[in-house]
């Protein structure tokens, strides 16, 4: 399945590499934090995320903060739902992917039964 815009993604640790593995079959440029180094610091996630353009994928709510902080965040995807399982988890971020048409520049707030999305403003303090 090739994707109309080219989405890049960037996997929090706490994202099954199972996850990320099934995504990268389905077509997704995705990459866990984990090819890098682990125990990267949140700030360290953003900052990687700005430098190649990904939308963080995460369950750290911290994210939901700190992306407020950093208007350079291409995105993030904040799930807030019970991790029960790999499909689970792929399952709420395909829905929230084909919900969304374009995810860069918003916080996107993932739970059971919702997705709320909210608009990062460039001119943040």
């Amino acid at each position: 399945m090739k994707l109309s815009l080219e989405l890049r993604f960037l996997a929090d640790e706490n994202i099954p590499y199972t996850v990320v593995s099934e995504l990268k079959k389905l077509g997704y440029n995705i990459i866990s934090v984990l090819n890098y180094r682990s125990g990267m610091t949140d700030e360290e996630v953003i900052e990687l995320a700005v430098k190649e353009k990904r939308i963080i994928i995460t369950f750290d709510k911290d994210f939901g903060r700190l992306v407020t902080l950093n208007p350079n965040t291409p995105g993030v995807i904040l799930l807030r739902i019970p991790p029960i399982n790999p499909e689970y988890i792929l399952k709420r971020i395909q829905a929230t992917l084909k919900k969304v048409q374009n995810p860069y520049k918003k916080l996107i707030i993932v739970r059971k039964k919702t997705i709320k999305i909210i608009k990062l403003s460039i001119n943040q303090q």
